[in-house]
């Protein structure tokens, strides 16, 4: 199975259902026609868990009405799909889980409105590991979501189901979440872009927390432009998210006309090992030299303590799992199994709602956090994290205003091939977990391919920094052309 041509972009649906070229409901249809292709069956990506066709036609019939909106709405008729931890009122939302199954949320996630509200429909719920503790996809209740050009590889994870869902051409724009990668890694396997916004950029109302100090919603787009929108229509300031940031929300489509004259971009030593494909190199230097061509100017720049960033998240991020997840017990929603008394309760509910992968994190977790290891392993990696932290500041206060990088030390990886290893699984956010930490916006853009499967480059900026990482972003994807795509 092979992901389709090229499928019309946001931009252009919107354009045609202002226009009248186009209805809504048409554009609704068409990428449920294209859902039933790719998605089901013995063969199918299982990207997409949940939907509801009649409800997203009549949300798509009621845009018809807004066609005479000033300022129009710039995602009119777009579908769009979102992941299986973002909070919809209609859609079920189970995190990818056996404990949520069947739950449906009695309020939506900031980010679900502000699409309905830019004229978006919400068409599906993206298959996603577990409670997002995944880099494959293959810890989902549900089956692991398959790459789109290869079904036997693994399409990323965990948001491996937004990602397939529009680089096999259901939707242009979906939207996935990010801890330490989950969002650029399958962007980068599955050839699209991948945004991963400032922390506090964008709300985590209504998203399912997994480590509260790294989550961040994030998008997907066909396109840098189709991503740019999406960003755009869900980002600013909410009441609802106490570490949301109230800080102006600029058109980062107008980012495509700026001029790569006088910016300077830093290419971390550390990202390049001698270990890296030198093949992935090779498409990287490209991408540099396209941008250095049309006048950025390139340095090679250190952060030190990038070796570090692996063995400091997966300390932090289960110790945020273990207490996120303990509401999860069997009481107040979702499964909830008997047991010899309230004891086991919980764990009868615990041991069979939960699958391996966070079984493991939260066990993880709980002993990092427990007397006599907190402050062995606990407050040592917050205090490498805040090293880390001052490895970027240093970086960027030299003059550098960019940062690029592979996104991915290698292209997808055949399902199976790391389940039987959490560490090698875990090395596959190598190149990502250090922007989740430092919390500052990154980026994932096609680049070209290794055997036929597609190779991300990644853009790092300062903190709400995006309009400069997407201008780079545009003009890389101008200057390679299709020479990403091969």
């Amino acid at each position: 199975m092979t992901a389709p041509g090229v499928p019309l972009g946001a931009a252009a649906i919107a354009n045609a259902v202002m226009k009248g070229a186009r209805g809504p409901v048409d554009a609704v249809e068409a990428a449920f026609n294209q859902a039933d292709a790719v998605n089901a069956g013995p063969s199918g990506l299982n990207a997409l868990l949940w939907t509801d066709e009649a409800a997203a036609t009549q949300a798509a019939s009621i845009l018809e009405a807004r066609r005479d909106e000033a300022p129009a709405p710039g995602l009119l008729g777009v579908p769009v799909v979102l992941k299986d931890n973002i909070a919809t009122l209609e859609l079920p939302t189970t995190c990818g889980s056996r404990i949520l199954e069947g739950y449906v949320s009695p309020y939506e996630a900031t980010v679900a409105r502000r699409l309905r509200e830019a004229g978006a429909v919400i068409i599906a719920k993206a298959n996603m590991d577990e409670f997002a503790m995944g880099s494959s996809n293959e810890f989902s209740a549900y089956g692991p979501a398959r790459h789109p050009l290869d079904p036997s590889r693994v399409p990323g994870g965990s948001s491996g189901g937004s990602a397939v869902a529009v680089a096999a051409g259901v939707v242009p724009i979906a939207l996935g979440s990010e801890t330490g990668g989950s969002v650029r890694q399958p962007a980068a396997f599955c050839g699209i872009v991948g945004v991963k916004p400032t922390y506090g950029r964008v709300s985590r109302y209504g998203l399912v927390a997994f480590a509260s100090s790294l989550d961040q919603v994030g998008v997907f787009g066909r396109s840098v432009a189709d991503a740019a929108a999406g960003l755009g229509a869900i980002s600013g300031h909410d009441r609802f998210d106490s570490t949301s940031a109230d800080v102006t929300v600029p058109d980062y489509r107008a980012a495509y006309s700026r001029s790569m004259n006088g910016v300077v971009i830093g290419v971390p030593r550390e990202y390049f090992p001698e270990s890296l494909d030198p093949r992935i190199r090779a498409h990287c230097d490209r991408a540099l030299e396209a941008l250095r061509e049309l006048g950025a100017t390139v340095k090679e720049v250190s952060l030190a303590r990038t070796d570090l960033a692996i063995p400091a998240y997966y300390i932090i991020a289960p110790a945020e799992a273990s207490s996120n997840l303990a509401r999860f017990d069997g009481v107040r929603y979702g499964l909830r199994l008997q047991g010899d008394g309230l004891r086991g309760m919980y764990e009868a509910t615990r041991s069979r709602g939960f699958g391996p992968e966070v079984t493991r994190r939260i066990i993880l977790g709980t002993y990092v956090l427990s007397a006599g290891y907190y402050d062995a392993y606990y407050r040592q990696a917050q205090r490498v994290r805040a090293l880390i932290v001052q490895d970027f500041a240093e970086v960027f206060s030299s003059g550098v205003n960019l940062l690029f990088t592979p996104t991915t030390p290698t292209p997808a990886f055949p399902i199976g091939a790391k389940t039987s290893d959490p560490y090698e699984m875990y090395l596959n956010d190598i190149f990502t977990v250090t922007a989740n930490l430092a919390g500052i916006p990154a980026m994932s853009i096609p680049i070209g391919r290794v055997d036929g499967l597609p190779v991300g480059g990644q853009l790092m900026a300062p903190h709400f920094q995006e309009f400069e990482m997407f201008s780079a972003a545009f003009a890389v994807e101008r200057a390679l052309g299709e020479e990403a795509h091969r």
